[in-house]
């Protein structure tokens, strides 16, 4: 599938658009997506900022990444499922976790990132590009 993808939360009070195609996608395993994703990594697609929009009311909370950076995740405050995320340091672009995006969507993780954190369960695909930290940002959008 490509652009536009859609989705939105588990209860309907949250939907989104996107009208681009991802600059990148990833599965991460740091401690602050271990923690919102129940133990497991989050799996993340990064689209220019202003090709996603969202209709409803977002609740968000934000705190100081591993990295440095302040993460800003936003969520639908009836029923809790995260919709996206965004970096003080790359404002340019919005993570839209792609449990969000309703099914069909054809994205997938292409690399794997905060290895280093991830429990000695997890299973981190080989095939995968993968980082024991954060890698490079990805490309600028537009």
């Amino acid at each position: 599938m490509s652009a536009p993808y859609k989705g939105g939360c588990a209860c309907g009070a949250v939907s989104l658009t996107i009208t681009a195609e991802p600059v990148g996608t990833r599965q991460c395993w740091c401690r602050q997506c271990q923690k919102i994703s129940g133990g497991g990594p989050s799996n993340n697609a990064m689209f220019p900022a202003d090709a996603v929009k969202v209709a409803g009311t977002l609740g968000h909370s934000t705190w100081q990444a591993a990295s440095g950076n302040a993460l800003t995740f936003h969520f639908c405050p009836s029923c809790g499922v995260q919709i996206f995320a965004q970096s003080s340091a790359r404002m340019h672009l919005k993570t839209v976790r792609l449990g969000a995006l309703d099914p069909g969507h054809g994205l997938a993780p292409e690399v794997i990132i905060w290895t280093e954190d991830a429990p000695e369960w997890a299973i981190i695909d080989p095939a995968r590009e993968s980082w024991p930290q954060q890698p490079p940002p990805p490309p600028s959008a537009g």
